[in-house]
């Protein structure tokens, strides 16, 4: 099995401007967003890393830094290495990251949602449309942004 210096150095390789944090349960990763799909791909065909499994995906509003992120669980159920990448996003208006659909297909589900409630948008996703919220309630914007608004439902104190 692969430590965790090891693994840094494996990431490092597929993108040398990776920054690693130390907190929390998992070695955490903040990767190029432009590279992830790069960055996945080479930690799932690696032979000795084999990150087969995304079980989880999720997105972030930094608002106060106008940056959105989305976070990304992998596991290679081989050798049991967990890993979490970290892909900022350097905008909030019409924020965009690349599709990992065809890597794993449990993204398909994850991507669409964080879609419909962050407004990312998932370059070369087989089907990115809204999946909780319907196709006309495209006007209401998506709730989970920080400065998302709504009239009727929320009441501020």
């Amino acid at each position: 099995m692969m430590n965790n210096e090891a693994l840094k150095s494996k990431i490092q390789a597929l993108a040398s401007d990776t920054e690693f944090v130390e907190t929390g349960q998992y070695l955490t990763a903040s990767v190029p967003y432009r590279k992830i799909h790069a960055i996945c791909k080479g930690l799932k065909e690696g032979a000795d890393t084999a990150f087969d499994y995304l079980f989880n995906l999720t997105g972030i509003d930094y608002l106060e830094k106008n940056q959105m992120a989305v976070i990304y669980h992998l596991e290679s159920t081989e050798f049991h290495h967990i890993v979490v990448l970290k892909a900022i996003i350097p905008t909030r208006e019409n924020p965009e990251i690349e599709s990992l659909c065809d890597l794993y297909a449990g993204a398909n589900f994850h991507e669409r949602e964080v879609y419909d409630f962050f407004g990312i948008n998932f370059k070369n996703h087989p089907d990115m449309r809204r999946m909780f919220l319907d196709e006309i309630s495209d006007n209401i914007g998506h709730p989970f942004r920080k400065d998302y608004v709504d009239e009727v439902n929320i009441i501020e104190r």
